[in-house]
Protein backbone atom coordinates (compact mmCIF):
# COMPACT_ATOMS: atom_id res chain seq x y z
CA UNK A 1 0.00 0.00 0.00
CA UNK A 2 1.39 3.39 -0.92
CA UNK A 3 1.58 5.90 1.87
CA UNK A 4 1.48 9.69 1.96
CA UNK A 5 4.73 10.45 3.70
CA UNK A 6 5.83 13.51 5.55
CA UNK A 7 8.68 15.00 3.49
CA UNK A 8 12.11 14.87 5.09
CA UNK A 9 13.74 18.19 6.00
CA UNK A 10 15.15 19.59 2.77
CA UNK A 11 17.84 22.18 2.19
CA UNK A 12 15.98 25.28 0.92
CA UNK A 13 18.79 25.82 -1.59
CA UNK A 14 18.59 22.25 -2.94
CA UNK A 15 16.64 23.44 -5.98
CA UNK A 16 16.97 26.69 -7.92
CA UNK A 17 14.36 29.44 -7.45
CA UNK A 18 11.26 28.93 -9.56
CA UNK A 19 12.03 25.27 -10.22
CA UNK A 20 9.18 23.25 -11.77
CA UNK A 21 9.47 19.50 -12.21
CA UNK A 22 7.30 17.47 -14.57
CA UNK A 23 7.39 13.73 -13.94
CA UNK A 24 5.73 11.42 -16.45
CA UNK A 25 4.49 8.02 -15.28
CA UNK A 26 1.89 5.76 -16.94
CA UNK A 27 -0.28 5.15 -13.89
CA UNK A 28 -0.25 5.84 -10.16
CA UNK A 29 -1.56 2.56 -8.77
CA UNK A 30 0.93 1.96 -5.95
CA UNK A 31 3.88 -0.11 -7.21
CA UNK A 32 7.52 0.65 -6.48
CA UNK A 33 8.01 2.97 -9.47
CA UNK A 34 4.82 4.85 -8.63
CA UNK A 35 5.87 5.21 -4.98
CA UNK A 36 9.23 6.70 -6.02
CA UNK A 37 7.35 9.09 -8.32
CA UNK A 38 5.15 10.17 -5.41
CA UNK A 39 8.10 10.51 -3.03
CA UNK A 40 10.01 12.69 -5.49
CA UNK A 41 6.96 14.83 -6.21
CA UNK A 42 6.38 15.50 -2.52
CA UNK A 43 10.07 16.21 -1.94
CA UNK A 44 10.09 18.86 -4.68
CA UNK A 45 6.95 20.45 -3.25
CA UNK A 46 8.54 20.34 0.21
CA UNK A 47 11.61 22.13 -1.10
CA UNK A 48 9.48 24.98 -2.42
CA UNK A 49 9.35 23.90 -6.05
CA UNK A 50 6.34 23.27 -8.23
CA UNK A 51 5.71 19.58 -8.77
CA UNK A 52 3.64 18.21 -11.67
CA UNK A 53 2.97 14.59 -12.57
CA UNK A 54 1.50 13.68 -15.96
CA UNK A 55 -0.25 10.33 -15.62
CA UNK A 56 -3.49 8.50 -16.28
CA UNK A 57 -3.91 8.49 -12.50
CA UNK A 58 -4.72 5.79 -9.98
CA UNK A 59 -4.83 5.15 -6.24
CA UNK A 60 -1.97 7.53 -5.48
CA UNK A 61 -3.61 10.55 -7.09
CA UNK A 62 -5.17 11.77 -3.84
CA UNK A 63 -1.92 11.33 -1.91
CA UNK A 64 -0.06 13.25 -4.60
CA UNK A 65 -2.37 16.24 -4.41
CA UNK A 66 -2.64 16.20 -0.61
CA UNK A 67 1.15 16.44 -0.52
CA UNK A 68 1.23 19.67 -2.52
CA UNK A 69 1.88 18.26 -6.00
CA UNK A 70 -0.44 18.39 -9.00
CA UNK A 71 -1.72 15.59 -11.22
CA UNK A 72 -2.18 16.36 -14.92
CA UNK A 73 -4.33 13.56 -16.31
CA UNK A 74 -3.12 12.40 -19.70
CA UNK A 75 -3.28 8.97 -21.39
CA UNK A 76 0.49 8.54 -21.20
CA UNK A 77 0.02 4.84 -20.39
CA UNK A 78 -1.06 4.19 -23.98
CA UNK A 79 1.22 2.59 -26.56
CA UNK A 80 -1.06 3.48 -29.44
CA UNK A 81 1.10 5.48 -31.92
CA UNK A 82 -1.66 8.02 -32.54
CA UNK A 83 -2.10 8.60 -28.79
CA UNK A 84 1.68 8.79 -28.28
CA UNK A 85 1.89 11.51 -30.93
CA UNK A 86 -1.00 13.40 -29.37
CA UNK A 87 0.63 13.09 -25.94
CA UNK A 88 3.82 14.61 -27.31
CA UNK A 89 1.93 17.69 -28.43
CA UNK A 90 0.03 17.91 -25.14
CA UNK A 91 3.21 17.61 -23.08
CA UNK A 92 5.00 20.24 -25.15
CA UNK A 93 2.14 22.66 -24.53
CA UNK A 94 2.13 21.80 -20.83
CA UNK A 95 5.89 22.42 -20.53
CA UNK A 96 5.53 25.83 -22.14
CA UNK A 97 2.38 26.85 -20.27
CA UNK A 98 3.62 25.87 -16.81
CA UNK A 99 7.25 26.94 -17.15
CA UNK A 100 8.62 23.43 -16.61
CA UNK A 101 12.33 23.42 -15.78
CA UNK A 102 13.02 19.69 -16.21
CA UNK A 103 11.18 16.57 -17.36
CA UNK A 104 11.71 13.27 -15.50
CA UNK A 105 10.36 10.14 -17.23
CA UNK A 106 9.59 6.97 -15.26
CA UNK A 107 8.61 4.40 -17.91
CA UNK A 108 9.19 3.43 -21.52
CA UNK A 109 5.75 3.95 -23.08
CA UNK A 110 5.50 7.66 -22.15
CA UNK A 111 9.20 8.28 -22.71
CA UNK A 112 8.75 8.58 -26.49
CA UNK A 113 6.35 11.50 -26.19
CA UNK A 114 7.92 13.10 -23.10
CA UNK A 115 11.51 13.20 -24.36
CA UNK A 116 10.36 14.52 -27.74
CA UNK A 117 8.30 17.22 -26.03
CA UNK A 118 11.18 18.26 -23.78
CA UNK A 119 13.53 18.59 -26.73
CA UNK A 120 11.06 20.69 -28.70
CA UNK A 121 10.46 22.88 -25.67
CA UNK A 122 14.18 23.29 -25.01
CA UNK A 123 14.25 21.83 -21.48
CA UNK A 124 16.40 18.95 -20.21
CA UNK A 125 14.98 15.46 -19.82
CA UNK A 126 15.97 12.62 -17.49
CA UNK A 127 14.75 9.02 -17.53
CA UNK A 128 15.06 6.58 -14.64
CA UNK A 129 15.81 3.02 -15.75
CA UNK A 130 13.82 1.27 -13.03
CA UNK A 131 13.99 -2.31 -14.31
CA UNK A 132 16.26 -4.77 -16.09
CA UNK A 133 14.35 -4.69 -19.35
CA UNK A 134 14.88 -7.83 -21.41
CA UNK A 135 15.51 -7.56 -25.15
CA UNK A 136 15.13 -10.68 -27.31
CA UNK A 137 15.20 -8.79 -30.59
CA UNK A 138 16.81 -5.65 -32.04
CA UNK A 139 13.38 -4.00 -32.11
CA UNK A 140 12.82 -4.58 -28.39
CA UNK A 141 16.33 -3.28 -27.61
CA UNK A 142 15.51 -0.13 -29.58
CA UNK A 143 12.24 0.22 -27.67
CA UNK A 144 13.95 -0.21 -24.29
CA UNK A 145 16.65 2.23 -25.38
CA UNK A 146 14.21 5.14 -25.29
CA UNK A 147 15.13 5.38 -21.59
CA UNK A 148 18.66 6.38 -22.63
CA UNK A 149 17.69 9.08 -25.15
CA UNK A 150 17.26 11.92 -22.70
CA UNK A 151 20.05 14.19 -21.51
CA UNK A 152 20.85 11.83 -18.63
CA UNK A 153 19.75 8.39 -17.44
CA UNK A 154 19.36 7.50 -13.77
CA UNK A 155 20.14 3.91 -12.72
CA UNK A 156 18.83 2.64 -9.40
CA UNK A 157 21.91 0.47 -8.75
CA UNK A 158 25.41 -0.17 -10.02
CA UNK A 159 24.11 -3.39 -11.56
CA UNK A 160 21.48 -1.45 -13.52
CA UNK A 161 24.13 1.02 -14.69
CA UNK A 162 26.32 -1.79 -15.96
CA UNK A 163 23.32 -3.32 -17.73
CA UNK A 164 22.57 0.00 -19.46
CA UNK A 165 26.19 0.34 -20.62
CA UNK A 166 26.27 -3.24 -21.95
CA UNK A 167 22.81 -3.19 -23.51
CA UNK A 168 22.76 0.30 -25.03
CA UNK A 169 26.44 1.34 -25.22
CA UNK A 170 25.62 4.49 -23.26
CA UNK A 171 28.76 6.25 -21.98
CA UNK A 172 28.99 5.92 -18.16
CA UNK A 173 29.27 9.69 -17.79
CA UNK A 174 25.68 9.97 -19.06
CA UNK A 175 24.42 7.73 -16.24
CA UNK A 176 23.87 8.75 -12.62
CA UNK A 177 23.31 6.16 -9.89
CA UNK A 178 20.52 7.03 -7.46
CA UNK A 179 19.42 4.10 -5.27
CA UNK A 180 15.76 4.03 -4.30
CA UNK A 181 14.86 5.21 -0.83
CA UNK A 182 12.23 4.09 1.65
CA UNK A 183 10.48 5.75 4.55
CA UNK A 184 12.56 4.62 7.53
CA UNK A 185 9.98 6.10 9.90
CA UNK A 186 7.26 3.88 8.49
CA UNK A 187 9.57 0.86 8.30
CA UNK A 188 10.67 1.01 11.92
CA UNK A 189 10.12 -1.93 14.25
CA UNK A 190 9.74 0.40 17.24
CA UNK A 191 6.66 1.98 15.64
CA UNK A 192 4.78 -1.29 15.02
CA UNK A 193 2.58 -2.17 17.97
CA UNK A 194 1.56 -5.74 18.93
CA UNK A 195 -2.03 -5.14 17.78
CA UNK A 196 -0.89 -4.58 14.19
CA UNK A 197 1.20 -7.74 14.26
CA UNK A 198 -1.71 -9.70 15.71
CA UNK A 199 -3.99 -8.41 12.95
CA UNK A 200 -1.60 -9.63 10.26
CA UNK A 201 -1.18 -12.97 12.03
CA UNK A 202 -4.96 -13.42 12.10
CA UNK A 203 -5.31 -12.42 8.44
CA UNK A 204 -2.76 -15.09 7.54
CA UNK A 205 -4.55 -17.75 9.58
CA UNK A 206 -1.61 -18.32 11.94
CA UNK A 207 -2.21 -19.57 15.45
CA UNK A 208 -0.56 -17.25 18.03
CA UNK A 209 0.38 -20.34 20.06
CA UNK A 210 2.14 -22.01 17.11
CA UNK A 211 5.90 -21.93 17.86
CA UNK A 212 7.02 -22.66 14.32
CA UNK A 213 9.22 -20.00 12.63
CA UNK A 214 7.62 -17.88 9.92
CA UNK A 215 9.43 -17.33 6.61
CA UNK A 216 8.10 -14.43 4.53
CA UNK A 217 8.54 -14.06 0.78
CA UNK A 218 6.82 -10.82 -0.26
CA UNK A 219 6.83 -10.38 -4.04
CA UNK A 220 4.61 -10.61 -7.09
CA UNK A 221 3.63 -14.20 -7.81
CA UNK A 222 5.70 -14.75 -10.92
CA UNK A 223 8.25 -17.39 -11.82
CA UNK A 224 11.46 -15.43 -11.46
CA UNK A 225 10.71 -14.18 -7.94
CA UNK A 226 11.66 -17.64 -6.67
CA UNK A 227 8.51 -18.84 -4.91
CA UNK A 228 9.00 -22.38 -6.24
CA UNK A 229 12.61 -22.38 -5.06
CA UNK A 230 11.38 -21.47 -1.57
CA UNK A 231 8.77 -24.24 -1.65
CA UNK A 232 11.35 -26.82 -2.73
CA UNK A 233 13.74 -25.60 -0.03
CA UNK A 234 10.99 -25.98 2.57
CA UNK A 235 10.58 -29.61 1.53
CA UNK A 236 14.30 -30.21 2.08
CA UNK A 237 14.35 -28.64 5.53
CA UNK A 238 15.68 -31.08 8.12
CA UNK A 239 15.74 -28.84 11.19
CA UNK A 240 13.69 -29.63 14.31
CA UNK A 241 11.20 -26.78 13.88
CA UNK A 242 9.56 -27.07 10.47
CA UNK A 243 8.88 -23.45 9.43
CA UNK A 244 5.81 -21.98 7.79
CA UNK A 245 6.34 -20.23 4.44
CA UNK A 246 4.14 -17.20 3.72
CA UNK A 247 3.95 -16.09 0.09
CA UNK A 248 2.58 -12.54 0.05
CA UNK A 249 1.88 -10.78 -3.21
CA UNK A 250 -0.45 -10.36 -6.14
CA UNK A 251 -0.44 -12.88 -8.97
CA UNK A 252 1.03 -11.43 -12.15
CA UNK A 253 -0.99 -13.81 -14.33
CA UNK A 254 -4.10 -15.92 -13.89
CA UNK A 255 -3.28 -19.32 -12.50
CA UNK A 256 -0.03 -18.35 -10.75
CA UNK A 257 -1.43 -18.88 -7.24
CA UNK A 258 -2.93 -22.27 -8.07
CA UNK A 259 0.32 -23.35 -9.73
CA UNK A 260 2.19 -22.57 -6.51
CA UNK A 261 -0.39 -24.44 -4.43
CA UNK A 262 0.09 -27.42 -6.75
CA UNK A 263 3.86 -27.16 -6.36
CA UNK A 264 3.45 -27.18 -2.57
CA UNK A 265 1.24 -30.28 -2.79
CA UNK A 266 3.77 -32.09 -4.98
CA UNK A 267 6.55 -31.20 -2.53
CA UNK A 268 4.51 -32.46 0.40
CA UNK A 269 4.45 -29.09 2.21
CA UNK A 270 0.97 -27.80 1.35
CA UNK A 271 0.13 -27.60 5.06
CA UNK A 272 3.09 -25.30 5.67
CA UNK A 273 2.64 -22.86 2.77
CA UNK A 274 0.28 -19.88 2.97
CA UNK A 275 -0.62 -17.76 -0.06
CA UNK A 276 -2.05 -14.60 1.48
CA UNK A 277 -2.28 -12.17 -1.45
CA UNK A 278 -1.23 -8.52 -1.23
CA UNK A 279 -0.56 -7.15 2.27
CA UNK A 280 -1.49 -3.60 3.23
CA UNK A 281 0.54 -3.39 6.45
CA UNK A 282 3.97 -4.51 5.28
CA UNK A 283 5.86 -3.16 8.34
CA UNK A 284 3.74 -5.42 10.57
CA UNK A 285 4.25 -8.31 8.15
CA UNK A 286 8.02 -7.96 8.36
CA UNK A 287 7.83 -7.62 12.15
CA UNK A 288 5.91 -10.89 12.34
CA UNK A 289 8.40 -12.83 10.19
CA UNK A 290 11.41 -14.63 11.67
CA UNK A 291 13.24 -14.51 8.33
CA UNK A 292 12.56 -12.71 5.05
CA UNK A 293 13.42 -14.47 1.79
CA UNK A 294 14.18 -12.96 -1.63
CA UNK A 295 15.19 -15.97 -3.78
CA UNK A 296 14.90 -14.32 -7.21
CA UNK A 297 16.22 -16.36 -10.12
CA UNK A 298 16.79 -13.34 -12.36
CA UNK A 299 18.61 -10.12 -11.40
CA UNK A 300 16.69 -7.50 -9.45
CA UNK A 301 17.38 -3.98 -10.64
CA UNK A 302 17.25 -2.87 -7.00
CA UNK A 303 15.10 -5.05 -4.71
CA UNK A 304 12.98 -2.68 -2.64
CA UNK A 305 11.59 -5.39 -0.36
CA UNK A 306 15.10 -6.31 0.77
CA UNK A 307 15.75 -2.87 2.22
CA UNK A 308 12.24 -2.59 3.67
CA UNK A 309 12.86 -5.79 5.65
CA UNK A 310 16.36 -4.64 6.60
CA UNK A 311 14.94 -1.36 7.91
CA UNK A 312 12.63 -3.46 10.09
CA UNK A 313 15.73 -5.27 11.46
CA UNK A 314 14.60 -8.57 9.97
CA UNK A 315 17.29 -11.02 8.82
CA UNK A 316 17.12 -11.22 5.02
CA UNK A 317 18.30 -14.04 2.77
CA UNK A 318 18.55 -13.02 -0.89
CA UNK A 319 19.93 -14.24 -4.19
CA UNK A 320 23.18 -12.46 -5.12
CA UNK A 321 21.71 -11.21 -8.40
CA UNK A 322 21.54 -7.53 -9.19
CA UNK A 323 20.67 -4.96 -6.56
CA UNK A 324 20.58 -7.19 -3.44
CA UNK A 325 24.25 -8.02 -3.94
CA UNK A 326 24.87 -4.31 -3.33
CA UNK A 327 22.34 -3.63 -0.60
CA UNK A 328 23.19 -6.68 1.55
CA UNK A 329 26.59 -7.08 3.17
CA UNK A 330 26.85 -10.87 3.30
CA UNK A 331 27.10 -12.15 6.86
CA UNK A 332 26.87 -8.63 8.30
CA UNK A 333 23.44 -7.25 7.36
CA UNK A 334 21.95 -10.42 5.86
CA UNK A 335 22.91 -13.47 3.84
CA UNK A 336 23.37 -14.06 0.11
CA UNK A 337 22.35 -17.53 -1.08
CA UNK A 338 23.01 -19.26 -4.42
CA UNK A 339 20.19 -18.51 -6.84
CA UNK A 340 17.90 -21.31 -7.95
CA UNK A 341 19.43 -23.92 -5.60
CA UNK A 342 16.80 -25.31 -3.18
CA UNK A 343 19.43 -27.33 -1.29
CA UNK A 344 21.50 -24.20 -0.66
CA UNK A 345 18.40 -22.32 0.43
CA UNK A 346 17.37 -25.08 2.84
CA UNK A 347 20.85 -25.07 4.41
CA UNK A 348 20.89 -21.29 4.61
CA UNK A 349 17.49 -21.10 6.30
CA UNK A 350 18.49 -23.79 8.79
CA UNK A 351 21.72 -21.94 9.59
CA UNK A 352 19.92 -18.59 9.94
CA UNK A 353 17.32 -20.03 12.31
CA UNK A 354 20.11 -21.68 14.33
CA UNK A 355 21.94 -18.35 14.70
CA UNK A 356 21.70 -17.16 18.34
CA UNK A 357 19.01 -14.50 18.86
CA UNK A 358 21.54 -11.91 20.06
CA UNK A 359 23.59 -12.36 16.88
CA UNK A 360 20.48 -11.93 14.72
CA UNK A 361 19.60 -8.80 16.69
CA UNK A 362 23.05 -7.36 15.99
CA UNK A 363 22.64 -8.16 12.31
CA UNK A 364 19.25 -6.48 12.33
CA UNK A 365 20.62 -3.31 13.89
CA UNK A 366 23.48 -3.20 11.38
CA UNK A 367 21.02 -3.71 8.54
CA UNK A 368 18.80 -0.84 9.67
CA UNK A 369 21.77 1.48 10.21
CA UNK A 370 22.88 0.83 6.64
CA UNK A 371 19.41 1.48 5.23
CA UNK A 372 19.08 4.76 7.15
CA UNK A 373 22.49 5.85 5.92
CA UNK A 374 22.29 4.75 2.28
CA UNK A 375 18.70 3.93 1.26
CA UNK A 376 16.43 6.37 3.09
CA UNK A 377 14.08 8.89 1.47
CA UNK A 378 16.48 11.63 2.51
CA UNK A 379 19.42 9.93 0.80
CA UNK A 380 17.39 9.39 -2.39
CA UNK A 381 16.07 12.95 -2.42
CA UNK A 382 19.50 14.50 -1.88
CA UNK A 383 21.02 12.42 -4.68
CA UNK A 384 18.11 13.13 -7.05
CA UNK A 385 18.27 16.88 -6.46
CA UNK A 386 22.02 16.83 -7.09
CA UNK A 387 21.34 15.22 -10.47
CA UNK A 388 18.72 17.87 -11.25
CA UNK A 389 21.13 20.69 -10.37
CA UNK A 390 23.91 19.08 -12.40
CA UNK A 391 21.73 18.92 -15.51
CA UNK A 392 20.25 22.39 -15.06
CA UNK A 393 23.72 23.88 -14.59
CA UNK A 394 24.99 22.09 -17.70
CA UNK A 395 22.10 23.48 -19.73
CA UNK A 396 22.68 27.03 -18.57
Amino acid sequence: MAILRKPSPIDPDALPPGFTLLQVAPRLEGGGVEQVTLDTALAVAGAGGRSLVASWGGRLADALERGGAELVRLPVHSRNPVTVAANAARLRSLIAARGVSLVHVRSRAPAFSAIWAARRAGVPAIATYHGIYQARSPWKRWYNGVMTRGDLTIANSTFTRDHIVAEHSLPPERIAIVPEGIDTDRFDRARVNPERIAAVRAAWGLDPADPRPVLLLAARLTGWKGQEVAIQALARFTGPDQPILVLAGKAEKLGEAEALRAAARRAGVADRVRLVGPVDDMPAAYALADLVLAPSTLPESFGRGVIEAAAMQRPVLASPLGGPAETILDGETGWLVASGDPDAWARAVEAALATPPEARERMGRSARDRVVRCFSLGAMTTATFQVYRRLLDANG
